[in-house]
């Protein structure tokens, strides 16, 4: 079990009031996926809250010592669980939206998705909901995936077109929403800055493959380096933020450990060291998508150009 991040003390304006929320398909999503970042602001003083869409319940166990019985027939508890560590150790606040995942279709033609999945849902739907969240939440930026879902799963896809018709409508007042915690009617609030996160830079996964073959170790990285070559994937040319945080490595791996159903350890997310990666590549990758501030890029900061502001 991880050890939460101790928060830092406050340093007066530049800290207090300010709300990062990340929007998440699945559980799991938010350790592989700007982790570290969010354990460095919650550390810092900022409040920091995961949305997760979906339970999970369609997730294959890819952790093999997970794979036993009494864990497929209760999946859904379990993937509960094993979020609510992952928030402890990165100190963050979570809210559930409730939806039930899609899975991943596989085959050719691909089968069509279960009937009541998150994936079918409206996205003005679930654009609604995320709009209450964030009217009571009141972040100031928002992170969620690109058009392309950081790959195309259609959980992802879904969150990604919920996340930008929420981005538009929490701050319109023709748009009524009502809180889940008082029953009242919403004020609007605008979130002043939104960014797609982006975790599989071709460059970082080339340079961890490069570590573990010099050390004559097997690479798990092979395939995935594969097909970025045969794709042409240049994820960092749409990088705009690399935010410094390789203090909060630790915390990020401690919340993959968390999902052990869904992480091997042995496998690309935990095989190079927090502190080989600390050294090869110590950022966490964004671009920000859409901005309602003045922004000069390129940045280090998700905040930059809002601190002090409540």
């Amino acid at each position: 079990m991880g050890t939460p991040i101790p928060k830092k003390e406050r340093k007066g304006n530049n800290v207090s009031g300010l709300r990062l929320l990340a929007i998440h398909a699945h559980p799991d999503d938010e350790a592989s996926k700007g982790a570290a970042t969010m354990a460095k602001y919650a550390a810092e003083g900022h409040r920091v809250m995961v949305v997760t869409c979906t339970g999970g319940e369609r997730g294959d166990i890819l952790n093999p010592a997970m794979d036993r019985p009494g864990i497929r027939e209760r999946i859904r508890e379990v993937r509960r669980e094993e979020m609510a560590e992952a928030a402890r150790v990165l100190g963050i606040e979570h809210r559930w939206l409730g939806h039930v995942d899609s899975g991943l279709p596989e085959g050719d033609p691909l089968p069509p998705l279960p009937e009541g999945s998150f994936a079918l849902e409206s996205g003005e739907d679930i654009a609604a909901e995320l709009v209450e969240i964030i009217r009571d939440f009141r972040p100031h930026v928002i992170i969620t995936y690109d058009e392309n879902g950081g790959y195309p799963h259609p959980d992802h896809l879904k969150v990604h077109e919920a996340s930008m018709i929420a981005w538009d409508k929490a701050g319109d007042p023709k748009f009524p929403t009502t809180s889940q915690k008082t029953g009242e009617e919403q004020q609007p609030w605008e979130p002043l800055k939104l960014y797609y996160t982006h975790g599989f830079a071709y460059e970082k996964i080339k340079a961890f493959h490069d570590l573990l073959v010099e050390r004559e170790a097997e690479s798990p990285y092979t395939e995935m380096l594969t097909l970025m070559e045969e794709n042409q994937v240049d994820i960092m040319a749409r990088v705009t933020t690399q935010v410094p945080c390789a203090d909060y490595f630790e915390a990020r791996d401690a919340a993959l450990r968390a999902h052990a159903t869904q992480v091997d350890p042995q496998g690309g997310f935990l095989i190079t060291s927090a502190k080989d990666q600390a050294r090869l590549w110590p950022t966490e990758e964004f671009e920000l998508a859409a901005t309602r501030v003045p922004s000069t890029l390129p940045e280090t900061d998700l905040f930059a150009g809002i601190e002090g502001l409540d």
